[in-house]
């Protein structure tokens, strides 16, 4: 086993990560961007280096700067987690070349499922079919249509080297391909540095069945068991289970060994998921996913197993410890994916900001992996998961009502969350009766009336006399992170007042922003941001007309792109911004008259 593993990665895997490390022994080592210096995977790690930057590309998808930190430190292995580089075979070979072992799969393994064209060749290779598509690059609009005209609409464009619903997009018709494309291209570029995409078709009503595999270096391949993941929004999952429900146990035992056949065909070592679409009794390979995933709590509550600590074991080229025949699954498991948004009206707009209460909930069968705690900021520059809640029982319902008093005993304030939505969700008879699909929560789940309330932060308050308390500070010495303790006067820190800025001068207050489909408006013919993010493109110029509810921008936050709407018709008057620039919510960005 290793002495000393280094996690190039950060939030909630990454404190995931830790934790096992820290009960099997082992240093850990965390690094971290300039806005993660306080951040938790920081403060529990053992060691932690910075890698400088803010945004992703500057920070944690900075090859050099991890590079350097594994040198400095003496990690022995480097655990990838999931986003970032768990899926870049470049990223792999760069490690194995310093001599020290990635724990994930072979970069040929990564290079064949990491490209999603590539492992629909491999799938079918290994005899298992896959959605109908093109496996082959897009080069432009006119594919797509080709490609729609023969399979019929709509169709669905995806992100060749992604995943998680990013640089995915649905296209209900020939005149929205061309930028349905481009817009998949973008997203996918920011967030896996690659832009290529391809089209496949769109099924009518699936549900998403993903299979969770480990294989070892000894040639043992074995498929632990299901989830169901079709609780979605913008293709991403909201909800996860185990075992999948109203799923016949011979589909499962054939997608199982489906799953297997695929991971064979790669030579795949270490912990992969298999990804299916499942509808009308069939089930179509969608993707593998080359690393561990983010709902992998279920699956380890059902089978009783820690699966980052047979990660390591199979990095450290020990063999599996039990047979495909010795797996027992018992039980139910519920994963709620809590993440910084606002769900009110069904519209999930990200919700940057500072967590100032995080309330865990507790019981009998209930864990809480978190990335954040009080007084930690979520920014727009990463993912907006915020915390995952996942609770065992022993039967579906048993599970579903111990999730339902989790979730209301969960306090977070100072950003919206995606708490209401899981309730709505799971008090619905649709879901109970597990008729729901990946277009239900978009297509049929009604939450107009849902809100996430923002509690504001508590203004500081004054302190008097001198009495010494201790305090925890940090501090950098060559880049590598230390926690000091200092005795100091207990004073309050001196902050400006809202509203007022540090000088003393007032602060400009941008117009409140109206909550929009995608887009906010702070008044007629104000068009304001409703979060904080980066323009990606604007969509329209001065002197243009417009229509109510047409795009005027793109917004990007939290890897996710977001159209910035007109409220009103009539004529661009003025813009106030162009791409790159960075806005806060409220932000005005154009004038329509």
């Amino acid at each position: 086993m290793f002495d000393k593993v280094l996690v190039a990665n950060r939030g909630e895997i990454a404190v995931r990560v830790i934790r096992t490390l820290r009960e099997l022994g082992i240093t850990s080592v965390a690094v971290f961007s300039d806005l993660d210096r306080d951040a938790l995977h920081v403060r529990l790690a053992d060691e932690a280096y910075s890698l400088g930057g803010q945004t992703a590309a500057e920070s944690y998808l900075n090859t050099d700067a991890i590079l350097d930190v594994i040198r400095r430190s003496g990690a022995q292995a480097v655990h990838p987690g999931y986003g970032f580089f768990s899926e870049n075979a470049d990223f792999a070979r760069a490690i194995t070349a310093e001599g020290v072992k990635f724990i994930g799969p072979p970069p040929e393994a990564i290079e064949v499922m990491g490209d999603k064209i590539s492992s629909r060749l491999a799938a079918e290779k290994g005899g298992v079919a896959g959605v109908p598509g093109r496996s082959e690059v897009l080069t432009s609009g006119d594919e797509v249509i080709a490609f729609g005209e023969e399979f019929g609409w709509p169709v669905a464009i995806k992100a060749a080297f992604g995943g998680g619903g990013r640089g995915m997009r649905v296209v209900p018709s020939a005149d929205q391909a061309a930028a349905a494309l481009e817009s998949a291209q973008n997203e996918a570029l920011k967030g896996f540095g690659r832009s290529e995409c391809y089209v496949e078709r769109y099924l009518t009503w699936p549900r998403h069945i993903e299979m969770q595999v480990l294989a070892d270096t000894q040639g043992n391949t074995v498929w632990l068991g299901e989830r169901d993941c079709s609780s979605q929004r913008r293709h991403q999952k909201l909800i996860e289970e185990s075992p999948a429900p109203e799923f016949p146990d011979a589909v499962r035992q054939a997608m199982g060994q489906a799953a297997v056949d695929v991971s064979k065909a790669c030579g795949y070592i270490n912990a992969g998921t298999v990804e299916f679409l499942y509808q009308d009794g069939e089930f179509f390979f969608l993707e593998m996913n080359t690393r561990l995933q983010v709902e992998h709590p279920v699956t380890e509550f059902v089978v009783g197993m820690d699966l980052v600590e047979l990660q390591l074991r199979v990095a450290a080229g020990d063999p599996l410890p039990f047979s495909q025949a010795d797996i027992e699954r018992r039980g139910h498991a519920i994963e709620c994916r809590i993440n910084a948004e606002n769900p009110a009206k069904g519209r999930f707009l990200p919700s940057p900001g500072t967590i100032t209460k995080f309330r865990r909930p507790d019981g009998y069968a209930t864990r809480t992996d978190a990335g954040y705690d009080d007084g930690d900021t979520v920014s727009q520059f990463y993912d907006n998961l915020v915390a995952k809640l996942i609770v065992w029982g022993q039967d579906r319902e048993h599970a579903r009502r111990r999730m339902i008093r989790a979730l209301e005993e969960t306090e977070i304030e100072g950003i919206a969350t995606t708490i209401p939505a899981h309730l709505a969700i799971l008090t619905h008879p649709d879901f109970i009766a597990a008729k729901h699909s990946t277009k239900w929560v978009e297509e049929t789940l009604d939450l107009s009336s849902v809100e996430a309330p923002i509690k504001p932060a508590e203004a500081p308050s004054d302190a008097n006399g001198e009495a010494l308390v201790e305090r925890q500070v940090d501090v950098e010495v060559d880049g590598r992170r230390h926690r000091v303790r200092l005795w100091v006067p207990d004073v309050a820190p001196v902050v400006a007042a809202a509203g007022v800025a540090a000088g003393g001068a007032p602060r400009p207050r941008p117009a409140a922003a109206a909550a929009g489909g995608g887009g906010g408006a702070a008044g007629a013919g104000q068009v304001a941001v409703p979060m904080q993010g980066t323009i990606v493109k604007v969509l329209v110029a001065k002197g243009d007309s417009v229509d109510a509810g047409q795009p005027i921008a793109v917004l990007e936050a939290m890897k996710m792109e977001n159209n910035v709407n007109a409220d009103k018709a009539g004529t661009v008057a003025e813009i106030r911004v162009k791409a790159g620039d960075t806005v806060s919510a409220g932000d005005v960005i154009a004038v329509i008259e």
